[in-house]
């Protein structure tokens, strides 16, 4: 999909511009040469006079993007000083020596902790109680010094507690490099197995990992191979290979540690295989064969496997459970029926109870129920809007739930809640350094928009309650819309900056997540994906219409496939926004969609649809960013992308920039910055991501006069 990274961090994103007052250093941006490139398809005839913009080793290319780049600092040049004040205020409210709630996973308590000054995680574990001696599996810091990029995913520790496998990405492509460390001899083992997803499951044997490895060029997940320690990777032996290009792999285990499993999913379908985790060497045993449109998700808890499903037509979801011995969907039983209005999202099972995660009417719930029937409840919570959700409890033989909890003021908290008496204790609240924040300053809410086509459209908004709203108030409109994916309404320290200098934070709920359930997911994809652009468009037109705002302070902000809604919207009604920021936009949508050698794109066609297909090419284009620039003006933009992005390439927006300066009428302000070292998430390093921010809210806060 195109989103993780970049949405869990654009939260605290902000808005664009305002008509400039400044004025502009006299320099002229760069135009991209043309060179004419026809595509055929279905009868139609499209013209891409930037198609040359993908050639990634052109040197041309690099020209371009770096004369961007100087354009960039140059217009911005007045605002450096500005941007390190921003930086040093956003650090300045992060508790630099700080650390995770330490969990306990088989008799070693594991904890994830910063040191004052460090860019990088510290990755350590104490055995039996807190107070023993620290072990240090991962000094992060150590590890990055002489890269430019660098990140660690995956860490997986074997069976007895000895070996740990991690993922390294240097480049980020999001294709890892799998090492192997022995947690008590400290010996890094040699083998090094390339082009992974970074992450790996043991077998019980403490000396077969099994991994997923990559395309190298479309970087789908295809394939899962089984690796004996101590050998050469080339001698690795190839478990699955998923031959259907529209589906992906992964292989896991569960939290059981009986069993290992092979998953392979699409938008629209799921399947998964499994081992008993004690003999690696026989072969996997399909659950339940994939199917269109069913989805299934398992674990594992004594003789049963639970299974999480929309089968029989259960659109928001049910939960099943199946013998180990009798796993086709034909011997399924229904433990918690479909329910219309309650969206069933995920479950964790204890030895006890049973815990499910449920969205209804947009919010977050957490229900406890005993596997006796007797026990059945519901967490309380008391904000108007919110998010929580159950955080990591790899042990079954417990009464106490890890949660967490946060809201658009408070900070996150996470919290151990017993499940029998019912208390609860808070093992940690963010801290926000800097002596200046106060949750009683903030307030938030929920609005109800009303779509051109009756739906209700739920708004969450923040802001300072010394902040007037009224139509010199500058206010942010963050949605995405995508894959089901919801934005739930969550605290930003970051975004303080933008608060206490007067802006609203507000997100647009969107079609095409899934906040009002599966059928909002449905209503916003394939032939009603313009139902996406059209409710972020009615929810900014509610805003100004009550009075909150104006289109001289409306703004918007979206990143991945929010950044094609962000291209949609600019297309749809560019008068609403006086200015936006697109973040690694998604926008050049039919001519992706049509190049299966692109990452991503053919296990997206339950997405998007498949524009091979003439009627969802006609549809595609219709909305298609890139094909719909035209002549006329449009609102002050930041674009920024990443050379190395793996998720939407870099010259999708490169070539959109280039369209846009080529036809647009307006003297407004158009940037695009690129990180010639990064990809979709940004730069590594919890401090220089603070930087990539304080980037953006600098630009935004100069064009609302707001920088003093």
């Amino acid at each position: 999909m195109r989103l993780f990274i970049y949405i869990l961090t654009s939260l605290t994103f902000a808005a664009c511009t305002q008509k400039q007052t400044m004025k502009k250093p006299d320099i002229k941006p760069p135009i991209a040469k043309k060179i004419a490139k026809e595509f055929h398809l279905h009868g139609d005839t499209r013209v891409d006079n930037y198609y040359w913009l993908n050639e990634r080793e052109n040197p041309e290319v690099i020209k371009y993007l770096e004369a961007e780049n100087v354009y960039y600092d140059t217009m911005t040049a007045h605002t450096k000083a500005f941007q390190e004040t921003l930086f040093e205020e956003m650090k300045s409210r992060i508790k630099e020596d700080d650390e995770s709630v330490p969990y306990l996973k088989d008799d070693y308590y594991y904890i994830n902790r910063y040191e004052k000054g460090g860019q990088y995680p510290i990755y350590s574990r104490k055995k039996e109680t807190l107070e023993a001696e620290e072990e240090i599996m991962l000094n992060v810091n150590k590890m990055a010094e002489g890269h430019d990029y660098f990140h660690v995913s995956g860490l997986s520790v074997s069976t007895n507690n000895q070996l740990l496998a991690y993922g390294v990405d240097t480049v980020s492509r999001r294709q890892y490099n799998i090492r192997i460390k022995n947690l008590k001899t400290g010996e890094l083992y040699p083998e090094v197995i390339k082009n992974t997803t970074g992450y790996a499951v043991w077998a019980n044997d403490n000396k077969t990992l099994f991994y997923t490895q990559k395309d190298p060029n479309t970087l789908r997940s295809e394939r899962i191979f089984k690796h004996i320690l101590g050998t050469d990777p080339k001698e690795d032996v190839e478990i699955f290979h998923e031959a259907d290009d529209t589906f992906s792999t992964f292989v896991t285990k569960t939290k059981s540690k009986k069993y290992l499993l092979i998953g392979s999913y699409s938008t629209l379908s799921t399947e998964y295989q499994y081992l008993l985790a004690d003999t690696p060497n026989n072969n996997f045993k399909v659950l339940q064969a994939r199917e269109k449109d069913l989805e299934y998700s398992i674990s594992h808890y004594d003789d049963h496997f639970y299974i999480l499903t929309n089968e029989g037509g259960a659109k928001n979801f049910k939960l099943m459970k199946t013998s180990e011995n009798a796993t086709g969907k034909e011997h399924w039983k229904e433990v918690i029926p479909h329910r219309d209005d309650v969206l069933l999202e995920d479950m964790s099972l204890f030895k006890d109870f049973l815990v499910l995660e449920e969205r209804s009417n947009g919010l977050n719930q957490i229900r406890i129920k005993g596997w006796d029937n007797e026990v059945d409840y519901y967490l309380p919570f008391e904000e108007e809007t919110y998010m929580a959700y159950v955080g990591r409890n790899p042990e079954f033989d417990t009464h106490t739930l890890r949660y967490a909890y946060n809201s658009m003021t408070t900070p996150s908290s996470v919290i151990d809640f017993n499940m029998i008496d019912k208390t609860q204790e808070v093992k940690k609240e963010q801290e926000v350094l800097g002596g200046k924040f106060d949750k009683n300053n903030y307030t938030s809410q929920r609005l109800w928009a009303i779509a051109r086509d009756g739906k209700k459209v739920a708004i969450s908004m923040v802001h300072r309650k010394d902040t007037k709203l009224n139509k010199k108030t500058p206010v942010l409109l963050y949605a995405y819309g995508s894959y089901g994916y919801t934005i739930d309404p969550s605290f930003s320290a970051s975004r303080l900056s933008l608060l206490d200098r007067g802006f609203v934070f507000a997100i647009a709920h969107v079609r095409g997540g899934q906040y009002l359930g599966r059928q909002w997911y449905e209503d916003g994809k394939l032939f009603h994906k313009k139902n996406t652009f059209t409710d972020f468009i009615d929810c900014g037109q509610y805003l100004v219409d009550e009075g909150m705002t104006s289109p001289e302070h409306l703004y918007a902000a979206g990143g991945s496939a929010g950044g094609l809604l962000m291209g949609a919207v600019v297309n749809l009604q560019p008068e609403l926004y006086n200015g936006v920021i697109a973040a690694v936009p998604f926008v050049d949508v039919v001519t992706t969609m049509l190049d299966d050698s692109i990452p991503l794109t053919t296990g997206e066609y339950d997405e998007w649809g498949n524009p091979n297909e003439k009627n969802y090419y006609d549809y595609i284009k219709s909305y298609s960013p890139y094909d719909n620039v035209v002549a006329k003006d449009y609102p002050n933009m930041l674009v920024t992308t990443g050379l190395h992005d793996s998720q939407v390439q870099y010259f999708e927006p490169a070539k959109w920039v280039a369209k846009l300066r080529e036809l647009k009428t307006d003297d407004n302000l158009l940037l695009m910055h690129i990180d010639m070292e990064a990809g979709h998430g940004g730069a590594s390093g919890r401090f220089n991501a603070l930087k990539d921010i304080a980037r953006e809210y600098a630009f935004l806060l100069d064009l609302e006069n707001k920088t003093e």
